[in-house]
C-alpha cells in the first residue's frame, strides 16, 4: 500500500473522476460530515490522544474542529474552513464534557435539565437535558463586528500553504430551495412571485460569490451550496417543477463561479433526491453530499452506474441510519465495505458517512468506519 498523491491532489483527482492512489477520506470538511463534540471527546479519549479544548464551530449542531492529531490518525485528507471564533468561553454541560463555544453564546440550564442557549443579539436554541444538539431559532455566534471572510481568507491561506489538506468554503450561499411549507405553496401557486425573489436572491449571491472569490482565492478548492431536495420516502416537489423555476438561478450563479474560479460545486442534499441529480448535474454541480442510502431510489450500486461517471459522490460510505449507532464494530466495518464495493469504484468518491456522526456513537465504531474505509482505500486506487 503506497500512497503517491498529495491529499489535495487525491481528492481533486475523486471530483475529477480521474484515476487516484486510493479513495480520499473525509471526516468534518464540512458541517454535514463531521462529528458531534460529544463522540469527539469520546473519541480522542478511546484513542487515547492528549486532553485538549475541543472547539465547537458549529453552535446548533455542536460539531467539533477535528484536530490534525486525529486527521493524521484516520489518514484524512480534508480539513474543516472555519475561522476560530475571536473569543470564546470553556462550557460544562455534564458529566466530564468539556467544550470551547462562541463568547457571544449564553447557556442557560433550565429547571428540566435542559440547556438553552442564547445569543447576544437575541433568539435561542434548545437542547433537552441528556441531549447532543440544539434545536430552535437561530441567532448569529458571531460578533457584529466580524469581518467574516476577511478572518477566513487569513486561514484558508495558512492551510493552502502550510498543509496539502483538500478544504471547502462552506458560506451561506442561496440554492434558493427551501423545504418549509409556505415555500412550497408559493413555489405551486406564485411562481411569478417566486422569481422576483430568485432575482433578490441571485443578486446578493453573486456579491457574496465574488467577495469570496476576492478575499480566498485558489487557497479555496470548493464552494457549498445547501438545499434538502428530498423526505426520506420522496422528493419535496416535482422535479419538473424545480427544473423549470429554481433550476436556472442556480445554474446562473454556478457559471458565474465558474466563469471566475476554479472551485469545484458540492451540493449538499439529504432524502430521496435522485430525480434531481440530472438536473444538478446540468446546474454544473461536481459533488453531491450526503448520498443518503437508506431513503427510496438512493440504492449506491444504481447511482453509481447511472451518474458515477458524471459527478463525484462525498458520502455514502457507512450508514449511520444502519448499523454505525447500533451495532457492532465489524457490523460497521462490514457496512462500509459493501458501500464502497459500490461507489468508489472508477475514482469519483470521497468516503465518508452519511451526514454527521451523532453524539452517542461508541467510539469503537468510529474507528471501525474509518479504519476500514482506509484499508479498503486502496483497492480502488489506480496509479
Amino acid at each position: 500500500m503506497k500512497e503517491t498523491l498529495t491529499r489535495r491532489e487525491r481528492v481533486l483527482r475523486a471530483i475529477e473522476r480521474r484515476p487516484v492512489d486510493r479513495t480520499p477520506i473525509d471526516l468534518g470538511c464540512h458541517f454535514s460530515t463531521g462529528i458531534s463534540a460529544f463522540a469527539y471527546q469520546e473519541l480522542r479519549e478511546y484513542l487515547g490522544l492528549a486532553r485538549t479544548p475541543i472547539e465547537v464551530p458549529d453552535t446548533f449542531q455542536f460539531l467539533a474542529r477535528v484536530d490534525m492529531d486525529v486527521l493524521e490518525r484516520f489518514h484524512c485528507d480534508c480539513m474543516l474552513f472555519s475561522p476560530p471564533w475571536p473569543a470564546t468561553h470553556t462550557w460544562r454541560p455534564r458529566g466530564q464534557y468539556e467544550f470551547e463555544i462562541s463568547a457571544e453564546v449564553i447557556p442557560v440550564r433550565q429547571d428540566d435539565g435542559a440547556w438553552i442557549f442564547t445569543g447576544k443579539d437575541g433568539g435561542g436554541a434548545k437542547s433537552p437535558e441528556g441531549g447532543f444538539f440544539f434545536d430552535g431559532g437561530y441567532f448569529n455566534p458571531w460578533p457584529e463586528s466580524h469581518n467574516f471572510n476577511a478572518e477566513a481568507a487569513r486561514q484558508v491561506e495558512y492551510i493552502y500553504k502550510e498543509t496539502d489538506y483538500f478544504t471547502l468554503y462552506i458560506g451561506d450561499l442561496s440554492a434558493y430551495f427551501s423545504d418549509s411549507p409556505d415555500y412550497l405553496m408559493d413555489l405551486m401557486l406564485e411562481p411569478e412571485e417566486m422569481t422576483r425573489r430568485f432575482k433578490n436572491e441571485y443578486q446578493r449571491n453573486i456579491e457574496q460569490a465574488d467577495d469570496i472569490i476576492n478575499h480566498c482565492g485558489h487557497y479555496v478548492q470548493g464552494l457549498c451550496f445547501a438545499s434538502d431536495l428530498g423526505t426520506q420516502r420522496a422528493p419535496f416537489v416535482n422535479p419538473e417543477i424545480y427544473a423549470d423555476l429554481v433550476a436556472p438561478w442556480l445554474k446562473k450563479t454556478i457559471g458565474h463561479i465558474k466563469s471566475k474560479s476554479d472551485y469545484k460545486i458540492f451540493f449538499h442534499t439529504c432524502g430521496a433526491m435522485e430525480p434531481f441529480i440530472p438536473i444538478l448535474i446540468d446546474c454544473g454541480v461536481d459533488i453531491l453530499n450526503p448520498v443518503q442510502v437508506s431513503c427510496d431510489n438512493m440504492e449506491p450500486f444504481a447511482l453509481k452506474k447511472k451518474y458515477g461517471d458524471k459527478i463525484c459522490f462525498w458520502g455514502g460510505g457507512c450508514d449511520t441510519h444502519g448499523a454505525f449507532g447500533n451495532g457492532t464494530a465489524e457490523d460497521v466495518a462490514e457496512n462500509v465495505r459493501y458501500l464502497m464495493s459500490a461507489l468508489a469504484p472508477q475514482s469519483g468518491f470521497v468516503f465518508n458517512q452519511v451526514h454527521n456522526i451523532m453524539g452517542n456513537v461508541k467510539p469503537e465504531n468510529i474507528v471501525a468506519m474509518l479504519d476500514t474505509a482506509y484499508e479498503e482505500s486502496f483497492k480502488y486506487g489506480e496509479l
